[in-house]
């Protein structure tokens, strides 16, 4: 059973101004290679950024170059299940599609105008062009969207950072607010759970099952550091158990897509997916940081954790699928982009203020 929302979309939306002018929203994603031969330059733009590896500049780019040297033949592999390379620019395109059908009528009632780019972190198209196709849109406000619903330095951070760097290149000077998270915006929470709801119906068929949240990971040291995501996470997932109403709900979150030799925060999906199967306990596999599928779903999950389960005796695996173009998500960010050109403030949450306690220092990232 899932709980009903207390309005639906666009009940409790704020209202837009009487004059909106041309709005430009800018959605973030992490990006991906477009082919093979994209694999490695990809990789060195991903490893060469400040915010993954935070070696003085000369050391991080050695590092990089070698890091993407040695991993690209495997990252090749990966991407050959999904046809050479990454789903994501394309998923996002369709987001982005969704979005603006959802809000462009409200905008051109006003008299203004809507557009919305993407902008990817490590691959096409990255920030210095898009923020000249933003400048040569000529908007009167910009709002920036990522699409990464848990803030952290790693992602949302190094996004928002490299847009300031291109868009004072451009010479882009419009009024800009920032939506840095929406951990728990309602659209986001409905459409996990959702989608949630059939993929327990069917595990329930072998037991009782359990549920994985399942999150991309994060070394230890950055959240010691100050970044709020892995709260942030925790924070998505309670707020879905919620929306479920399931009593006794078994539920664990879990981190994925380790990398490298430091500590990472925990646990482990792989290692939750093995206890289920020691268990004897079906599985459904919850992606709860991503909106889009790519590589980490639809290979890690779908191809090698799915394995994994049948290996360690795991008696059904249920994969979740992302929200992607989901109404109630679409819905969700709608009412952010409203809530963003209806507000003076230049950085806000989905509640318009901050949302995290103070002793996550790094909640936002400093200009």
């Amino acid at each position: 059973m899932i709980r009903e929302s207390d309005s639906s979309p666009g009940q409790s939306d704020p209202a837009l101004p009487d004059s909106v002018g041309r709005t430009a929203v800018v959605l973030f994603n992490l990006g991906g290679p477009d082919g093979p031969d994209s694999v490695r330059p990809f990789l060195f733009n991903l490893f060469n950024d400040p915010a993954i590896i935070g070696a003085p500049a000369p050391v991080r780019w050695m590092l990089a170059r070698w890091i993407s040297h040695r991993r690209a033949p495997i990252a090749r592999k990966i991407y050959a299940h999904l046809g050479g390379g990454s789903p994501l620019v394309v998923n996002t395109q369709a987001q982005a599609r969704a979005l603006e059908q959802a809000l462009a009528p409200h905008f051109t009632a006003r008299g203004g105008a809507l557009r919305i780019f993407i902008c990817m972190r490590y691959w096409h198209p990255m920030s210095d062009a898009v923020a000249r196709a933003v400048k040569t849109y000529r908007p009167d406000r910009i709002v920036l969207l990522p699409l990464y619903p848990q803030f952290s330095t790693t992602t949302t951070g190094s996004s928002l950072k490299d847009w300031r760097r291109a868009a004072a290149g451009a010479g882009l000077d419009a009024a800009t607010t920032t939506l840095c998270c929406y951990p728990i915006e309602d659209g986001f929470v409905r459409e996990i759970a959702e989608r949630m709801a059939p993929a327990l119906e069917r595990a329930m068929r072998t037991g009782r099952p359990r549920v994985l949240f399942s999150a991309h990971g994060l070394p230890e040291k950055i959240v010691a550091a100050g970044d709020p995501y892995q709260w942030q996470v925790e924070r998505t997932a309670a707020a879905v158990v919620a929306r479920l109403e399931h009593r006794d709900l078994d539920w664990t979150i879990c981190y994925q897509s380790r990398v490298g030799p430091l500590e990472w925060i925990g646990p482990a999906t792989d290692t939750e997916i093995t206890r289920a199967g020691r268990d004897r306990v079906p599985v459904v596999v919850v992606p709860i940081a991503f909106v889009s599928e790519h590589s980490e779903t639809l290979v890690e999950l779908d191809i090698e954790y799915a394995r994994l389960a049948r290996e360690t005796g795991v008696p059904a695996y249920e994969r979740v699928p992302t929200v992607d173009a989901g109404a109630a998500f679409i819905a969700g960010l709608a009412r952010l982009v409203t809530q963003a050109v209806a507000s003076d403030r230049a950085v806000c949450s989905h509640r318009g203020t901050r949302f995290c306690p103070a002793h996550w220092t790094r909640c936002v990232n400093p200009a």
